[in-house]
């Protein structure tokens, strides 16, 4: 048994969970659970099942199942909690709260309550990702997951290309493919890329090279398991004339002008309009 109880002051706290391996959370985050008035969590079960794993009772406080499609009942309920003097932790079903997951609206409500809000960090996917993927790491943007739709997600990904940092995003099993097809479109098949898969757990895996290797490497995959994609800092190139509108001629079957505009500008890190004036003079 390695947490202690003990009184905890009103307020809500923010736990990392672990997100694969159950003894990577933290002792700090393990007394929070142990001692406070009210547990809130992503997945009930989740919490449950981890409480128990470290031996940790729940007793007759109430467990309280809180997600982005809640509403504004249980937030309310868990903000007047905590205005009653009462201490409520917080739990995501993996990682740590608000990174990618719930969490947001409910500490944005305590906090415009005047009520107090304090985090025991941990685990995240993003950090291990970073720190195992071989890319820099001075300065790194996290977008999370990017829109469905691969118009949408590579206009997306065109608005990011020239940031001058590691990208990192997350994406499911099911939408790994067209991602890194996307990625080879928008940034072309040399951008260094990872792909990391299931992080901490049993079948970790990672795979580097570029977005044309790393997407070969998926191709045809039965994927499993929660993933995380980097993509390294871009480099400049020489763009000519005929290599825009090569590209916008490609882009422009499957999208509309000035989507094919949005999408081609940020793969070959031009302005916007030049590359829509050069769309609008093409003869199609």
């Amino acid at each position: 048994m390695n947490f202690q109880t003990k009184p905890l002051s009103a307020g809500l706290y923010f736990v990392a969970t672990p997100i694969g391996t159950a003894r990577d959370i933290t002792l700090r985050a393990l007394d929070i659970l142990a001692s406070a008035d009210v547990i809130a969590a992503e997945d009930t079960r989740t919490a449950r099942k981890l409480m128990d794993i470290h031996g940790i009772p729940l007793g007759d406080r109430p467990l309280v199942a809180y997600h982005d499609h809640s509403g504004d009942g249980p937030r309310n309920r868990i903000v007047d909690a905590i205005s009653q003097g009462k201490s409520v932790a917080y739990a995501s079903e993996a990682g740590t709260p608000l990174v990618a997951d719930p969490g947001y609206a409910l500490g944005r409500a305590v906090i415009d309550a005047d009520l107090p809000v304090t985090s025991a960090p941990g685990p995240s996917a993003v950090l291990p990702a970073l720190t195992i993927s071989g890319l820099p790491t001075d300065a790194f943007f996290f977008f999370g997951f990017l829109p469905n739709a691969a118009t949408a997600r590579e206009t997306e990904l065109a608005t990011l290309r020239d940031i001058p940092a590691t990208l990192v995003f997350y994406e499911s099993p099911k939408r790994i493919q067209g991602m890194l097809v996307s990625l080879r479109h928008v940034y072309g098949d040399d951008r260094p890329t990872v792909v990391c898969r299931e992080l901490t757990k049993k079948f970790e895996e990672v795979t580097r090279g570029t977005a044309a290797e790393v997407s070969t490497a998926f191709e045809g995959r039965n994927v499993k398991g929660e993933l995380v994609v980097l993509v390294g800092r871009a480099t400049k190139q020489a763009v000519t004339v005929a290599d825009i509108e090569t590209a916008l001629r490609e882009a422009m079957k499957t999208m509309r002008v000035k989507d094919a505009a949005s999408v081609v500008a940020g793969s070959l890190g031009m302005p916007r309009r030049a590359v829509y004036q050069i769309a609008l003079g093409m003869e199609m």
